[in-house]
């Protein structure tokens, strides 16, 4: 399979061709023209088949010698082709094609009689759309993942050549009884006629959410692919990609759609497993926590997974297993979703305690992480990151913002040694990350080497008042509070196992991050397991630590900050030193949104609930009107009340205000409060000190 292009001189086209199985098929017309009859400034005019273009977002000046300077970029939106298309530059796009079926009627009476066009009806029981299709109807059932069916032929061979608007052979028993529960809730469906049965491709990723915008590891290279529902989303993606393409950044945060929360670990057998799961799914009721577990476990498993697996409930993050929460004999163990608190809820509010009492240890894996080095790695962090460059030695919080001033992403930054950074950022940002840092590095022409060690290294935390003194019988380090700093960063062995130890922990408390090299992982589990015996070391989870992090308000990047917001109205101002030197990039945007004044703030709630915690994304009123929304939540086990972050309008951010958030449909009492509703163990040491147990 190849490409070329032809230049056809009489017309002054330039024709992109597919050689696919030896056969050319014209793909992209390009035609260049001035943009006004005087004008030094062209622009590119293109003409497509099947959605794949080619384009120019920028209108360049001829160069001295009439040459045309022009920065390109390719943007595939190839329908059922794409992975074809893909597989051109070495890429492995995860989709499937499934047959779709749906049905169309005759003219009904009664939808002809009507004075305006029916709204689309969609069924979750019965697991079916409606809408109205001139003076009849059309509805598409979607079958179970046991019955629905993936065009297998194309997974192994490709998409036959030449294949267009062709359709598959309808299969009615497939649908039938959908056919059947739509003619229950319509009834007018049972006297219609049948005048066509539609069954064609479309395409599915793994989670039936489409790929929208540029992909990381191929440079200009943008997707818009992968669309379950078709044509209905190509106005807003269209928009949504040029504006992102002209000003350099996303118009809003889509971070569900980004090609990028793919990677190596989604190969076809997992991509189909999931497209058919995913299909299936495509009309139940999801819920809080949910969890789908077709295809996994992937082949990206921590060194831990064997360990762990059959004491905990693990959670799909990035292709990873990671430890949810753990479950003791005789303790309920299934999954049990539900829109309230369940079989979890108990186990995780021990674990709770095990940190903040005694000493706990949880698997974080799946934390992206890259090494950059190089002559120009101060230069290219100091440009990307809003916080000063940490001193040799140690580590801060640092984020990277858009050109208006918006947070693109959250990592922890240690300058390991001379102009070597270690940077992590969670588990579904990896490739996210990744990709903005090397453009912008290729814009900068750094001399850098950026390595993505993800799967390399495995992380292992440790945390609690114990966690010193376990580590310490370890390690010949010293870990005391005076050598070993809270941020500070030392390569150390510890059961003469190399560790690169971070004095960090998400938990907030008195805790270090251990990474170290994946095939170490169980070793050097077992053997702080077994030194804290004495010290009741036990396991945690991540919803453990997300109730730790809401209570020592310890924001979330794509919760409490995304592309929707700016570091200012999201409470990260320590982190953004708008007096350093370099010209950061989202400098001089966050200069002017501070001198306008914010219109909202985030702000830390309690709620007064029954038996339903937050989650993010509910409603925030006030006084009868909504006014803001939850980012994220959970159930704090130091108040025993519901905790949330929220937006909401500055004149309602003062603590003691009061508003009500809507859960399930029911609004409860939020009161806001100052945060944090708990000291980080760092700021408690420190007014121990200073005064005394009163002063805390």
């Amino acid at each position: 399979m190849g490409a070329w292009a032809l230049l056809t001189s009489r017309n002054g086209h330039l024709d992109f061709f597919l050689n696919y199985r030896g056969k050319p098929t014209l793909i992209c017309r390009i035609k260049m023209e001035r943009q006004s009859r005087n004008s030094d400034h062209w622009r590119w005019l293109c003409w497509c088949e099947s959605g794949l273009s080619f384009g120019q977002s920028r209108h360049e000046r001829c160069g001295p010698s009439g040459e045309i300077r022009a920065h390109s970029w390719i943007h595939l939106a190839r329908r059922f082709w794409a992975r074809e298309v893909g597989k051109m530059i070495g890429l492995e796009h995860p989709l499937i094609p499934v047959q779709h079926q749906y049905i169309i009627t005759s003219t009904i009476p009664e939808v002809k009689a009507l004075k305006r066009e029916l709204p689309v009806l969609r069924d979750l029981e019965g697991s079916f759309y409606l809408r109205q299709e001139r003076d009849g109807l059309l509805f598409g059932p979607y079958e179970s993942q046991e019955k629905m069916k993936v065009q297998d032929s194309w997974v192994t061979s490709g998409v036959p050549p030449g294949f267009g608007k062709e359709l598959f052979e309808s299969d009615l028993d497939r649908i039938m009884e959908h056919v059947e529960a739509a003619m229950d809730l319509v009834p007018v469906l049972k006297k219609a006629d049948i005048i066509r049965t539609v069954n064609g491709p479309i395409t599915y990723s793994p989670d039936i959410l489409p790929m929208v915008g540029p992909h990381q590891g191929v440079r200009n290279y943008w997707v818009a692919v992968g669309f379950g529902y078709g044509i209905i989303h190509a106005g807003g993606v269209g928009k949504y990609l040029s504006d992102w393409i002209l000003h350099g950044e996303p118009p809003f945060d889509l971070i569900e759609l980004d090609p990028n929360r793919y990677g190596k670990w989604t190969t076809t057998e997992y991509t189909k497993a999931k497209a058919r799961e995913s299909y299936g799914c495509n009309n139940i009721v999801g819920y809080p926590k949910e969890e789908r577990f077709a295809g996994r476990p992937t082949q990206r498993v921590s060194g831990l997974y064997k360990t762990l697996e059959s004491k905990c409930s693990m959670g799909f993050h990035a292709g990873w297993e990671q430890p949810h929460w753990f479950y003791k004999p005789g303790q309920d163990a299934g999954y049990r979703p539900s829109f309230y608190r369940t079989n979890w809820f108990e186990p995780v509010g021990s674990e709770y305690q095990q940190v903040m009492q005694r000493v706990g240890v949880i698997d974080l894996s799946p934390f992206g992480k890259f090494n950059i080095k190089g002559q120009d790695s101060i230069r290219l962090l100091d440009h990307v990151f809003a916080n000063v460059i940490p001193k040799v030695g140690f580590t801060n919080i640092s984020h990277m913002l858009t050109p208006k001033g918006r947070v693109y992403a959250e990592l922890t930054v240690s300058h390991q040694s001379p102009g070597e950074f270690l940077l992590v950022t969670g588990s579904g940002s990896e490739l996210h990350d990744l990709r903005w840092i090397e453009e912008e590095a290729i814009k900068g022409g750094c001399d850098v080497e950026i390595k993505n060690i993800t799967d390399e290294l495995g992380v292992l935390g440790v945390a609690g008042p114990y966690s010193r003194k376990v580590l310490q019988k370890l390690t010949s380090e010293d870990l005391s509070d005076n050598v070993f700093k809270f941020l500070q960063t030392k390569s150390l062995k510890v059961s003469n196992i190399p560790v690169t130890a971070i004095r960090i922990s998400y938990t907030g408390e008195l805790g270090w991050e251990l990474y170290h090299r994946q095939e170490d992982s169980a070793a050097l589990y077992d053997a702080i397991m077994n030194a804290g015996q004495e010290e009741g070391i036990d396991n945690f989870g991540t919803y453990a630590m997300n109730a730790l992090r809401l209570e020592k308000a310890f924001r979330a990047w794509g919760l409490e900050m995304n592309c929707d917001t700016n570091p200012l109205e999201a409470g990260l101002e320590s982190f953004v030193k708008l007096n350093k030197p370099a010209d950061f990039i989202g400098k001089q945007a966050l200069k002017q949104i501070k001198a306008k004044g914010l219109k909202r703030r985030l702000v830390c709630l309690t709620l007064a609930t029954d038996d339903v915690d937050p989650e993010g994304n509910e409603s925030v009123w006030y006084d009868g009107k909504v006014v803001g929304n939850t980012t994220s939540g959970s159930y704090s086990y130091r108040i025993q009340k519901s905790l949330a972050f929220a937006y909401v309008p500055v004149e309602l951010s003062k603590v003691g205000q009061q508003v009500e958030v809507e859960l399930l449909g029911k609004n409860y009492p939020a009161v806001v409060i100052q945060e944090p509703l708990v000291l980080t163990e760092p700021t408690r040491s420190r007014l121990q000190k200073k005064g005394g147990k009163d002063k805390i």
